[in-house]
């Protein structure tokens, strides 16, 4: 057993009134006294009925009866009348009868165990030495009773309240045990989801980044390589091409390198978010030949990291997919500093498209990507939203939209 565990009294208990049971046959048995032979003739087979009452109908009782009053308190009952009957014959039966004061509470409710205690009692008090027949006798017998049975009645009673608050702990320690168990077994598996959902999510991003950084840049090359070998005739024209793919290709380098360290893009780190994108439609202006403006509305403010990052990629993309599918020949890039909402709009008039349920031109060669999809998914994650509207022949115009929320988490 170990030390922590709790003592089973019940265990000790059940033995016990045939252990007192024998204890006081014994000493009937052995005593010198006179007539003891014809004391023994008819104490022994009232002992043989008292014991085969005790162990039927309480140390091998059905496990059906424990706790109901009913089968307890006749028991209880029997065996008072059998002690009481063992005491005429001889008082030393005394120590079996004093058994009802200890399984009173154990067996009966509060208010048939102090009934019960009561009884034990008198039979305990009155049998040995007779009914009582003088007043100071009387007197003595009643108090002793009275007393007898009012402080076992008590003590009694509150073992008894003891024991099922006990009872009660030791059921709610189980049930706490078993919900911790179920927690732990929530928790483990909580952990095991998480540990998923964020190997998905940094899948995501890398994804996300790679389109935004390294296919961009390569397509940027590409086509910057594909320009200088149509301009072999004009040297200048060609070396001024192959400078651009070089300095996207350094760009796109550092751009990889940032985004698999998970760090802000690096025209964020020296610039505020207008300027950002001013440098950003600048280079590209200069790279594809098209005029790109960009006006700045209201009073600027530094926000969340993830939402200026979020905004310039709206710009960065854009602008990627003008280049490729619009055949504009102006953009325009206009961001708007509202109370509660920072707003990036991208205008050009280029062919259009219709606007399917990705939000964004169809797959051009067999280029699938993120794109447009892959904005709104960033924007959804800063609790932004994203809109585009064209038509074939209109142009084509984006609109993001993020809650203003200051670096710092001032709103």
């Amino acid at each position: 057993m170990k030390s922590d565990e709790p003592i089973d009294l019940r265990r000790f208990l059940t033995p016990l009134p045939i252990v007192l049971l024998s204890v006081a046959t014994l000493l009937c048995v052995v005593q010198p006294e006179e007539g003891a032979a014809t004391a023994r003739a008819t104490v022994l087979p009232l002992v043989v009925v008292t014991a085969a009452w005790t162990l039927a109908m309480y140390t091998l009782r059905s496990p059906r009866w424990t706790g109901r009053t009913g089968p307890m308190l006749t028991y209880v009952a029997g065996q008072q009348v059998l002690a009481a009957l063992l005491m005429t014959q001889h008082p030393i039966f005394f120590v079996f009868a004093v058994i009802g004061f200890v399984q009173a509470y154990d067996l009966l409710p509060p208010q048939w165990a102090f009934v019960s205690v009561g009884a034990t009692s008198l039979i305990v008090n009155l049998i040995p030495g007779g009914v009582p027949d003088t007043s100071k006798r009387i007197a003595i017998a009643a108090a002793s009773v009275f007393l007898q049975t009012c402080l076992i009645g008590l003590f009694g009673n509150l073992s008894h309240r003891f024991n099922e608050r006990s009872e009660e702990r030791r059921r709610l320690v189980a049930e706490l045990q078993t919900v911790i168990a179920e927690n732990n077994g929530l928790h483990a598996q909580l952990l095991i989801q998480a540990r998923e959902a964020g190997i998905q999510d940094e899948r995501q991003r890398m994804a996300r980044e790679i389109h935004d950084t390294i296919a961009q840049g390569l397509a940027g090359i590409i086509t910057q390589l594909q320009a200088a070998d149509q301009a072999r005739p004009r040297p200048e024209q060609r070396e001024w091409h192959l400078e651009q793919a070089r300095v996207l290709a350094r760009e796109s380098l550092t751009a990889a390198r940032r985004s698999v360290a998970a760090l802000r893009p690096v025209e964020l780190e020296e610039a505020q978010l207008p300027n950002a994108i001013q440098d950003l439609a600048r280079r590209w202006s200069a790279r594809e030949g098209v005029p790109a403006c960009v006006e700045t509305t209201g009073d600027p403010l530094p926000l969340l990291t993830e939402i200026e990052i979020a905004l310039f990629r709206v710009a960065q993309e854009t602008l990627a997919n003008a280049a490729k599918h619009a055949a504009a020949s102006k953009v325009r890039l206009t961001i708007s500093y509202l109370e509660d909402t920072v707003m990036l709009d991208v205008h050009d008039d280029g062919v259009g498209f219709t606007v399917t349920d990705l939000d964004g031109p169809p797959p051009v060669d067999g280029e699938g990507g993120y794109g447009l999809d892959g904005l709104r998914r960033r924007l959804d994650r800063v609790l932004g939203t994203l809109t585009v509207e064209s038509a074939p022949g209109s142009g084509t115009a984006v609109n993001a939209s993020v809650p203003a929320i200051r670096r710092g988490g001032d709103a």
